[in-house]
């Protein structure tokens, strides 16, 4: 009873934050609210690069999120700062390779914070969401199905442990 009263800080992970984490942090968010537990979760998003700093999510990833229901327009990139490591319960990474950056820069004592986000996926087997910037609609697509799954299973987990 006792995690139905904490709130859950969730950090998701890219390179450049325009595409799969926003995608992420959006989705997660919606269907928080749509279950009726936003209260009980807090939702960021963050790259492991600079790139994109201040801009909103990739054009793409906002018109697929939208045909689905998400708005992503309010969100901005920003690049992972050694705070993130502190204030957030669970950082994951949307690919083993920065999931790999992400563990060469978190302190030893947060280490047990991070992981891959499709860990939570009930449906596919996959374990990376894909990055679609270089490639066509369908790429945004696909990812939204990834998301959209591992989303209900991470809040699924952690609302009912």
């Amino acid at each position: 009873m006792l995690m139905l009263l904490l709130r859950q800080r969730i950090l998701f992970v890219c390179m450049g934050n325009i595409c799969r984490s926003p995608t992420a942090e959006g989705v997660a968010r919606t269907v928080a609210a749509r279950q009726g537990l936003q209260a009980h979760f807090e939702f960021d998003s963050a790259g492991t690069h600079g790139y994109h700093i201040g801009e909103p999510p990739d054009a793409r990833a906002c018109q697929a999120a939208a045909r689905r229901g998400y708005d992503l327009s309010v969100l901005r990139a920003r690049q992972v700062n050694s705070y993130d490591f502190v204030r957030f319960d669970s950082i994951l990474a949307m690919d083993r390779e920065n999931l790999a950056l992400l563990k060469r820069a978190c302190p030893a004592a947060h280490q047990a914070k991070l992981g891959l986000f499709l860990d939570f996926s009930g449906r596919y087997v996959e374990d990376e969401v894909p990055d679609p910037y270089y490639g066509g609609p369908e790429g945004f697509e696909h990812v939204l199905d990834l998301v959209e799954d591992a989303a209900a299973g991470l809040i699924i987990r952690l609302h009912h442990p």
